[in-house]
C-alpha cells in the first residue's frame, strides 16, 4: 500500500477541517468542467457489493427548485415547533439552507432496487446501500472543497414530498440534498458552534469490549 507524505497528510486534514456545511453561497455560476471533475469522486467512492446505489438528480429547473424550497420551508416551520425557549429563538436565528442562492441544486438518491452488486453485503443490514451513497457523497463533498467550492446538506425536508414532486422512482430514497456553489465566505470551525447551538467534541471515546 502506498505511503502517503507527511505534507500530504496534513493537506488531507486541513481540507477536512475547513469542509464546512455552507450555506451562504455567491450567485457565480460554477464552471461545469470544475464539477465535473469533483462528480469524478463517484467512480472512486466505495459501495456494498460494488453496488453502486447512488443516483444523483440535478434540479433545476425553475418549477423543481421552487418546489423543493416550499417543502423546506414547510419541514423547517414543522421542526420550529420542537423547540422553545432560547433554543427556539436560536433556531429561528439560523440560516439552514442556500437553497435561494446556490446556482447548482442536486438531490441525491439510494436505488434500493438496485440489481448492481447482486444483494451481497446487504442481506442483513439492507441499509448498507445507503451508507455507501453517504461515503460516496462524502468523497464528492472533500473534493468539491479542494476546488473551492462549497456545499451544504439540506436535511430539513420531507423525503417522500420530494420523491413525488420531482418524480422520482418509487424505490429510490433520499440521502441528501445537496447546495454547491462558491461560498460567501470560509471559516475552520462549523458555524453551528459559531453561533452557539452546540460545541463540537474533539474527545474521542473508544469503548472496549
Amino acid at each position: 500500500m502506498r505511503a502517503f507524505s507527511r505534507d500530504f497528510q496534513k493537506d488531507l486534514r486541513d481540507l477536512m477541517r475547513w469542509r464546512r456545511d455552507v450555506r451562504r453561497f455567491r450567485p457565480d455560476p460554477v464552471d461545469e468542467a470544475l464539477l465535473a471533475e469533483a462528480f469524478g469522486a463517484f467512480s472512486l467512492a466505495p459501495s456494498v457489493g460494488l453496488s453502486e446505489p447512488w443516483r444523483l438528480v440535478r434540479v433545476e429547473s425553475d418549477a423543481a427548485r421552487a418546489a423543493a424550497l416550499a417543502n423546506f420551508e414547510v419541514a423547517n416551520a414543522e421542526a420550529l415547533k420542537g423547540y422553545s425557549g432560547d433554543k427556539a429563538a436560536r433556531y429561528a436565528g439560523l440560516k439552514l439552507s442556500g437553497m435561494r442562492e446556490a446556482p447548482v441544486q442536486l438531490a441525491i438518491f439510494s436505488d434500493e432496487d438496485t440489481a448492481k452488486g447482486a444483494g451481497l453485503g446487504r442481506q442483513t443490514m439492507p441499509e448498507m446501500l445507503r451508507y455507501s451513497v453517504v461515503s460516496a457523497l462524502m468523497l464528492f463533498w472533500l473534493a468539491a472543497r479542494a476546488r473551492g467550492l462549497g456545499v451544504g446538506w439540506v436535511s430539513i425536508l420531507d423525503p417522500d414530498r420530494l420523491v413525488r414532486d420531482l418524480d422520482i422512482p418509487q424505490d429510490w430514497r433520499l440521502v441528501a440534498y445537496l447546495c454547491i456553489g462558491w461560498p460567501q465566505d470560509s471559516a475552520d470551525r462549523p458555524e453551528l458552534e459559531r453561533l452557539g447551538w452546540e460545541d463540537r467534541n474533539d474527545d474521542l471515546e473508544i469503548f472496549t469490549r
